[in-house]
Parts: structure tokens; sequence; C-alpha cells
């Protein structure tokens, strides 16, 4: 909608996450262990397994879930086979959008994607059809009550960030994904941050009417109830 803040339009927030707790659980799961298969799987040494814990905490998820969920990472697990895919195409009114999945069955997702694209009016594109108008960064967001905006920014851009924001009383930093990982440790002493992912930035933004946002909102939700589907990325505002 007019007026929408860039934090709100990196990445659609879930709506009504306690009723949809199951199927939040099962996409935390899947990071998880893609997360220790990929990387170390002790998170003091794996930055996108500690957040992806961090990410699981915030919402109460039962440690035994999170401990099965490493396991199932581990070297010597035969589960957790899972592959990261990326979708790309437009809502209604021209709004691009990302789709990133986590699946044990691509033919699946891709149908499963590709459908809901078709019933709620929008088109799926070739890999890069909408990427292009995105920048691919880590991005850190505090509470900007942790630090004064300058400590923040002269740590943030020593440790190798793009930029510094302040916005709706949070900070943005951002970073090309190679500095993810000193960044994160050079952040530590300010806490954990509210949110620490590899996202898509929009370059240029689809601002959209209020009745048109709610739509982009109703498509997103359909696509967020695919336990398959990760994260959505947009452009509107």
């Amino acid at each position: 909608m007019a007026g929408h803040s860039k934090w709100a339009t990196t990445k659609h927030k879930k709506a009504a996450l306690d009723a949809k707790r199951g199927n939040l659980f099962t996409k935390l799961a899947k990071e998880i262990t893609i997360a220790a298969k990929l990387g170390d799987p002790n998170p003091d040494s794996n930055p996108r397994l500690r957040m992806a814990i961090l990410a699981a905490r915030k919402v109460s998820m039962p440690n035994d879930n999170i401990k099965r969920a490493v396991a199932r990472g581990g070297p010597n697990s035969s589960e957790g086979d899972y592959s990261e895919i990326r979708y790309e195409g437009y809502a209604p009114g021209g709004v691009s959008i990302i789709v990133e999945c986590l699946t044990d069955n691509k033919n699946r997702t891709a149908a499963n994607v590709r459908a809901t694209f078709s019933k709620n009016g929008g088109n799926m594109g070739a890999d890069g059809s909408v990427s292009f108008n995105f920048n691919h960064v880590g991005l850190f967001v505090y509470k900007s009550s942790v630090a004064p905006f300058d400590a923040i920014f002269e740590t943030a851009l020593e440790a190798g960030a793009l930029d510094v924001e302040e916005e709706d009383g949070h900070y943005m930093i951002t970073c090309e994904i190679p500095n993810y990982g000193a960044l994160l440790k050079a952040l530590e002493k300010y806490g954990e941050p509210e949110s620490a992912k590899i996202v898509w930035t929009p370059k240029l933004t689809n601002e959209l009417t209020e009745e048109a946002y709610a739509s982009l909102e109703n498509f997103i939700g359909a696509l967020e109830d695919d336990d398959d589907v990760q994260e959505v990325y947009h452009n509107a505002t």
C-alpha cells in the first residue's frame, strides 16, 4: 500500500502465525536441517544455522524439534535431503515475485507453485525474469534502542556492510553475501538481531492501492500455505 515501509516490503510478514504454527515449524525445521547439512552442525561456527535456530526459538519452537532438525542435517543422517529452488514470476498488477523453496520432491513443488500462480491470477516466469530487479544481500535488523546510530554505522561499515538505514525504530544493515558471517560476528556485541537472513530486496518498487495490496497479500498467503515454500519476496509498496 502507498507509504508502506521498505522493511515491510523486503519480506512479506506472515499473518496469523498461531493458526499456522504447524506449517511454520515445518518450514523452520527444513531451514535448520539444510543449514546443518550444508555447513557445520555446530551453530557457533555456522552463521546460517545459528540464525535459523534463533528464528525457531523466537516463535517458541520446542527444543526437541530443533535438536531433531539439526540431527537430520548431520553427516551420518540419511534424512534431510532437501534441494533449494527459486521460482520467479508476477502477481496480479505486475508485482514481481520471488519464491524460495526447500523440497525433497522438485516435481511436486514446481507443480504446486505453478498451480498457485495460475489459480490466483499470477504468471510464472523463467529464471531471471524478475530477479534482475532485486539485490541478493544479507540483511540484519536490530531495534534502534540497542545502540546509537553512529556506533552501529561504524561497526557495520568496518565489517564490510553495504549500507545502514534507520526506519520505523529499527536499523536495517545490508551486506554482500560473502561478508555475512563476518558482519554477524561484528554485530554480536549488540546482542541477537531481530532478524538476520539472506534476502532479496527490490531495486525498483511497484506502488499499489490498498485494495491491490490486500489482493497481493492473499496471493502471497496462498503461496506460503505450501510447506515447501520458505520465503516469498516482492517489490510492492
